[in-house]
C-alpha cells in the first residue's frame, strides 16, 4: 500500500521542508506551479531562494512572545501551542517556516507540562490554538491526550484547531477522530482553503464529519498572487466554502515570509477584490480582510486600519495607536 504523503526532504538553500500528499498533488492538473494554482501551492519555485531586506523566517513574531518552549502568548486572551512541527503538505507561502519542519517533532510530556505551568499563572488566557505545523499529523490518542491536558488547567478554554488536513488530506478525518472532538466542549476547527477546486467531496465528507461532532468549521485563506487574487475566483471559493459548512473568517495578506514575494499580491488590489465581493456576496461568505503587521505587531483588519499609503509603504495602525509600515511593492514580479 502506498503512503499518502510524500515527504521529499528539506530543501539545501531555503530550509523550508517540502512534501505533499498524495491526494492534493492529484488535484493538480499539471506540475507547473506557473500555471497551475494547485501545484503552485506545494512545488518549490526558484523565486523562494530570494530573500527581500524586510522579510523574515518569522515574520509575526512569534519568537518575541514565546514563553515557553511550544507555547507563544501574544495577544491578551489567547495563547499558541505548537503541537507538532509536521504538514501533509508544506505551503510555499507558509510564515512559520522558523519552526516547521526542522525537527522539533511532536509536543513532548515535559513541553506540556511547561505550557500547562504557564497557562495556569495566566487566567487572563481563554482560548488555545492548537497549530503547528498541523496538531492533525499527530495520532488520536496524542491528540486526546493535549486536549485532555489542556482542559484539565481550563474546563471552559475555546480551543481551534489549526489545520490543512480536511484540505490536503481529507481521510484523516476519521469517526475515530471525531468520536474524540465529541467529548469535549469549545472545539473550533480552523482550516486553510485558497481556491475553489480544494473544495472536493472528500473535503466536504470532511467537514460533515466535523460539524457532526459539534465543531464548527472556520476557514482562513491567504490572497495569492496567480492563484486567487481574482474576484470571480475567490466568489467561487467563498461560495464553496459556506455551501460545505464553512464560513469564510479571514483573507490574508501574505505575511512578509522569507522567499515569499511572487506570492504576495498589492493591498490595493486586496481591497479593490474585497470591495467588490461586496457587491456579489453576502455577509456570511466575506471574510474579513486582514493583515500581520511587520515586527510582531499583530493582527489588524486592513480596511479599518490602513491610514495612508504612501510611495513605498502601507501605513497601518496598530495595537495603541502606533504605525506600522507594511512595504509597498510596485514590481509586479520578483
Amino acid at each position: 500500500m502506498s503512503k499518502p504523503v510524500v515527504d521529499l526532504g528539506i530543501d539545501p538553500i531555503t530550509k523550508l521542508p517540502y512534501g505533499v500528499s498524495r491526494y492534493y498533488a492529484g488535484l493538480a492538473d499539471s506540475t507547473d506551479p506557473t500555471s497551475d494554482p494547485i501545484a503552485a501551492q506545494y512545488i518549490p519555485q526558484a523565486e523562494e531562494l530570494i530573500t527581500l531586506p524586510y522579510e523574515s523566517n518569522d515574520p509575526i513574531g512569534d519568537n518575541r512572545y514565546r514563553v515557553a518552549d511550544r507555547l507563544i502568548h501574544h495577544y491578551h486572551d489567547r495563547a499558541l501551542l505548537l503541537a507538532n512541527d509536521r504538514c501533509a503538505t508544506y505551503c510555499r507561502h507558509c510564515f512559520r517556516r522558523h519552526f516547521t519542519g526542522h525537527g522539533g517533532g511532536r509536543i513532548t510530556e515535559t513541553e506540556l507540562d511547561e505550557a500547562c505551568t504557564y497557562l495556569r499563572k495566566t487566567p487572563q488566557i481563554r482560548e488555545i490554538l492548537l497549530s503547528g505545523g498541523d496538531p492533525l499529523m499527530l495520532s488520536d490518542p496524542e491528540i486526546e491526550r493535549v486536549i485532555e491536558r489542556l482542559k484539565s488547567v481550563r474546563s471552559d478554554y475555546t480551543i481551534r484547531i489549526c489545520t490543512r488536513l480536511p484540505v490536503v488530506l481529507p481521510s484523516r478525518i476519521t469517526t475515530s477522530l471525531c468520536s474524540i472532538f465529541e467529548r469535549f466542549e469549545g472545539l473550533w476547527a480552523v482550516i486553510h482553503t485558497n481556491h475553489p477546486r480544494e473544495i472536493t467531496e472528500e473535503f466536504r465528507r470532511a467537514v460533515r464529519m466535523l460539524t457532526r461532532a459539534g465543531v464548527p468549521v472556520l476557514n482562513q485563506a491567504v490572497l495569492l498572487r496567480g492563484i486567487n487574487d481574482d474576484a470571480s475566483i475567490l466568489e467561487e471559493l467563498l461560495r464553496g466554502l459556506v455551501v460545505s459548512g464553512v464560513k469564510p473568517y479571514y483573507l490574508f495578506q501574505g505575511d512578509l515570509a522569507a522567499g515569499t514575494a511572487h506570492f504576495r499580491v498589492p493591498i490595493e488590489r486586496g481591497l479593490a477584490l474585497m470591495q467588490e465581493l461586496r457587491g456579489r456576496l453576502s455577509g456570511i461568505a466575506l471574510p474579513t480582510y486582514a493583515v500581520d503587521l511587520p515586527d510582531g505587531g499583530g493582527k489588524v483588519p486592513i480596511e479599518s486600519s490602513l491610514l495612508r499609503i504612501e510611495q513605498d509603504a502601507y501605513v497601518l495602525r496598530g495595537p495603541g495607536g502606533r504605525e506600522y509600515r507594511y512595504p509597498r511593492e510596485l514590481s509586479s514580479s520578483v
